[in-house]
């Protein structure tokens, strides 16, 4: 029986050290406990999750259609095309495209996966789907960590927030980023500690990222900040892989987004009221989107 109690990613990390198991076991033997369901079902339904994610990869890299409001739509497919003629090469480029075609699928109301919020429904999935064209891993190693990137979400959803109405868009993107971050240290062989500290290096750098939709949509800046946060995400885990750690303690890091998102002015929290959303152009959008 694998102990399974956990409030903060350094528990989680020490119980799947001392156990000497993967972070996701432990993460698994929690929803198996909470939801009392049987370990095949909770993964069945993981696999579904995954499925639909790439689903929404396919539909966003060759969409075309443009959202309600004309803001977003069609430029996963101009990323993607754009790849191997990049600065960051092809593989990272691709992830970018990825995680902007998931969300603007999100925006003409397609089907995707809020991970943890649909906000930032592209950056977990554009991550590892990324990792499986790079390196093959299986689809069942991929469904497992992402269990370890839900447990990430889950402490900081405990610990701070994962909305942008509390704490800002670093509390969606910046979990998202966390969250991948960690699930693609732990698909690379990455200690429970490394895990930690990839979460923590990805999240510091979105800290203070504010939430400004323009018309109150989530499309600007949201898609095309999905692409940047992903590529971030991976910076955080090559980092820590190549042997970096995060001088502060991601569970430190954690408590410090907490408190930047109370300190943020309820104007920087989803209410489209400063920022890019009150930009002349925005406000050109919004008359066009909401006509008296």
């Amino acid at each position: 029986m694998i102990s399974f109690n956990f409030n903060t990613i350094g528990e989680l990390a020490e119980l799947a050290e001392k156990q000497n198991v993967p972070m996701h076991e432990v993460v698994l033997e929690r929803e198996m406990h909470t939801s009392q369901r049987a370990r095949a079902d909770i993964l069945q339904e993981m696999q579904h999750n995954w499925q639909v994610m790439q689903e929404s990869i396919g539909r966003g890299i060759k969409n075309t259609e443009k959202s309600v409001s004309g803001m977003t739509g069609g430029d996963a497919k101009k990323i993607y095309a754009y790849r191997d003629k990049g600065y960051m090469g092809a593989d990272v480029l691709a992830a970018a495209a990825y995680a902007v075609g998931i969300s603007e699928v999100n925006a003409v109301m397609g089907r995707i996966v809020a991970c943890p919020t649909a906000g930032s429904c592209g950056i977990v999935p554009a991550a590892l789907y990324a990792a499986k064209k790079q390196r093959g891993f299986a689809d069942e190693d991929i469904v497992k960590a992402l269990l370890t990137a839900a447990g990430i979400g889950m402490v900081v959803d405990q610990n701070a927030s994962i909305a942008g109405a509390s704490g800002g868009c670093q509390a969606e993107c910046g979990t998202a980023a966390g969250m991948a971050a960690g699930a693609l240290v732990e698909l690379a062989g990455g200690t429970p500690q490394m895990v930690g500290d990839a979460v923590a290096l990805a999240i510091k750098n979105l800290l203070g990222l504010v939430c400004d939709p323009v018309a109150g949509l989530v499309e600007v800046p949201c898609v095309k900040r999905n692409g940047f946060a992903t590529v971030m995400a991976l910076t955080a885990a090559d980092m820590v892989l190549a042997g970096v750690k995060s001088v502060i303690p991601v569970d430190e890091v954690i408590t410090a987004m907490n408190e930047i998102g109370h300190a943020l002015p309820k104007s920087l929290r989803e209410t489209s009221e400063a920022g890019l959303a009150v930009t002349p152009t925005a406000k050109k959008i919004q008359k066009r989107v909401y006509p008296d």
